[in-house]
Parts: C-alpha cells; sequence; structure tokens
C-alpha cells in the first residue's frame, strides 16, 4: 500500500515561489524545485501540475503577499494618503529582509525574463502590478482631494511615477544598493509629488 503524501502546501509553495524569485522561471528546473521543496517529481506533478502551473501558483502565492502589504497601508482607512503611500514602500522594500530584497521582485524579474512571452503569465503578472496601481490612484485621489498634491501634478502622472520607482527601487534592490540609499530616493519621489 502507497504512503500518502505528507507536505505542507503553503511551505512548499513558499520555496518554490523563493526559487522561481532567485533565479527565474527559465533557470528553475524541475529537479531544482524538487530540491528546495523536497517533494518527489509524483507530488509535484500530481498535486501542482506541469512547471508552467506551478509557476501561476507561486505567483497567486506571492500576489497574497503583496495583498498583506496592500492591506497594511495603501487600503489601510486609517492612514493619511501619503503615510500609506510611503508605508507601502517601506513594506515593500524598504524594511524587507536583506536576502528578500537581493532578489528583487518576483512580478518585475518575471516581466523582464522570457516568460513575457507566455500570454498568460504576461496577463497574471500585468494583473498584479494593475492592484497596486489602483490602489496607488485611489490614494492620490485622497491626497488630490485633501490638496495635499503637487500643483499641477496629475493623479495619473503620480501613479506611473511611484510605480516607476517601485520597479526602479527593486532592481536597485537586486544590484545591492544600500537602504538608506533606496529611502532617499523614495523620500524624494514622494516629497516632488506632496
Amino acid at each position: 500500500m502507497a504512503r500518502p503524501v505528507e507536505f505542507e502546501y503553503n511551505d512548499v509553495l513558499t520555496n518554490a515561489m523563493e526559487q522561481f524569485w532567485r533565479e527565474g522561471f527559465e533557470a528553475s528546473s524541475v529537479q531544482k524545485l524538487l530540491d528546495v521543496t523536497g517533494i518527489n517529481r509524483g507530488t509535484l506533478y500530481n498535486s501542482f501540475g506541469d512547471k508552467d502551473t506551478f509557476f501561476k501558483a507561486c505567483l497567486d502565492h506571492y500576489n497574497k503577499l503583496i495583498a498583506k502589504d496592500l492591506d497594511a497601508s495603501l487600503n489601510n482607512a486609517d492612514l493619511a494618503p501619503w503615510a500609506a503611500i510611503e508605508k507601502y514602500f517601506d513594506l515593500a522594500v524598504l524594511a524587507v529582509s536583506n536576502k528578500q530584497r537581493s532578489m528583487g521582485c518576483l512580478l518585475v524579474n518575471s516581466l523582464c525574463e522570457s516568460i513575457n512571452y507566455d500570454k498568460e503569465i504576461q496577463k497574471i503578472v500585468r494583473n498584479s502590478f494593475a492592484v497596486v496601481r489602483k490602489a496607488l490612484v485611489k490614494r492620490l485621489k485622497d491626497a488630490e482631494k485633501d490638496g495635499k498634491m503637487k500643483s499641477g501634478a496629475s493623479v495619473e502622472f503620480a501613479a506611473d511615477l511611484l510605480l516607476n520607482t517601485l520597479y526602479g527601487l527593486r532592481v536597485n534592490s537586486r544590484d545591492a544598493k544600500p537602504v538608506k540609499q533606496l529611502a532617499e530616493i523614495v523620500k524624494f519621489i514622494v516629497g516632488s509629488l506632496k
């Protein structure tokens, strides 16, 4: 009689997500995924599907982490608009572990990798960015309504500027830029929009 497969689903997803995050989709062979998750090939295919399907599950898992950061910052109605925006940058880039910061962002990394040609994965990644942008736009509209937005700066422009800053910070994080330097960039960009 075969032994039932025993593993902690979230642990497997976290370990696989970090493998994809660290080395990218193409470089993360099935064998590397098996090594970091501790599951066997049959369990991988029976529980998670093929590598593409597994990657999509890891993206969903990553998006849950993003949602937690959004709920604690941009979606937190108790925070003033600019405080919420600053907190999001803190949670998403500045206050993360050195290990996580050195990996950059799974979404940015994936968009820059060849998986960009996979339309389904591309759609998942772009939808993830859209969720963050929507939350930023809402808070920027709040700031504008409160008269706390720089005259002449549109909400759409400000959202694009903040998103480009976020992506750039994550790329610079992979290049081991010091947190202090990243924080100065955030302070300058946010200050230029207030």
